[in-house]
């Protein structure tokens, strides 16, 4: 397959999956999913993300030559920038979390209840394009690359795979508040869109600096774990310990997990 088939179909990919949970409003006759399925959704998608920080981002980051300074610290400055840069985000981007029933943010009366739910998700799927999108630049910018694409291609299969139930989280919430499902099909559909265009951005970067290659693979990862540790462990392990949500994070973990070594 030639190599530029491999962000060709791995960067639609992340899209078209949101889009495929976004679908399941039409499905799902309640307003809202049930917080058992919420916990198992939230959990799968922490375990992809957060094995996908490691094993795709952070791992070759730490392997790439570096001559300035150890890789380890070129990896630790990046991820503590790319935390850093998702919590400037969440305290300037207003936004609002249903499950919390709380606003973040400048607070705003100028966009609705309805954008700022969809802006919660939407800023949040940036490292998730981002990581994607670095991947596949750092494979293309390097000779004998073949491991390294398909290693991006599996990233990119990981990622769409949490996405389809994150479509669904995202969307059955607009829903409850809108009542129409076309809206929030819409919405979930849209809050998608961000993912491809931060990958294309994260490629042509990676291709075109090749001296930023652990930084932005590292800067990537720093911003997925944001979001694991911010927003999606603590939905997965509220409302008791039936534990449901840690089981799922620990199969999303190695289902990333397996779909990173199939290409060793």
């Amino acid at each position: 397959m030639p190599e530029f088939a491999y962000p060709l179909i791995g960067i639609p990919l992340i899209f078209l999956c949101t889009t495929i949970g976004a679908f399941f409003v039409f499905l799902i006759r309640k307003k809202e999913i049930s917080p058992r399925l919420n916990k198992i959704f939230t959990g799968f998608a922490a375990g992809v993300m957060f094995s996908a920080s490691f094993f795709s981002l952070i791992k070759p980051a730490l392997e790439s030559e570096v001559t300035y300074m150890p890789s380890w610290v070129v990896v630790a400055i990046s991820i503590v920038l790319g935390g850093l840069f998702l919590w400037g985000i969440d305290k300037l981007i207003p936004h609002f979390h249903t499950k919390e029933n709380k606003e973040e943010g400048i607070r705003t009366k100028k966009i609705s209840k309805t954008s700022k739910m969809f802006l919660a998700v939407t800023i949040h799927n940036v490292p998730e394009g981002l990581s994607v999108g670095i991947g596949f630049g750092v494979a293309l910018s390097q000779p004998n690359n073949g491991a390294l694409l398909m290693g991006a291609l599996f990233l990119a299969i990981g990622i769409g795979i949490q996405n389809i139930p994150e479509g669904a989280v995202v969307s059955l919430p607009i829903k409850g508040e809108t009542g129409s499902s076309g809206k929030a099909f819409v919405f979930g559909m849209l809050s998608g869109i961000v993912e491809p265009i931060a990958a294309i951005l994260g490629l042509f970067l990676a291709m075109q600096i090749q001296g930023i290659m652990p930084w932005a693979l590292a800067f990537a990862a720093g911003c997925m774990i944001y979001v694991v540790a911010e927003e999606m462990i603590p939905e997965m392990t509220s409302e008791g310990h039936d534990h449901f949500g840690v089981w799922s994070f620990i199969i999303g973990f190695v289902v990333m997990l397996a779909l990173d070594c199939v290409q060793i």
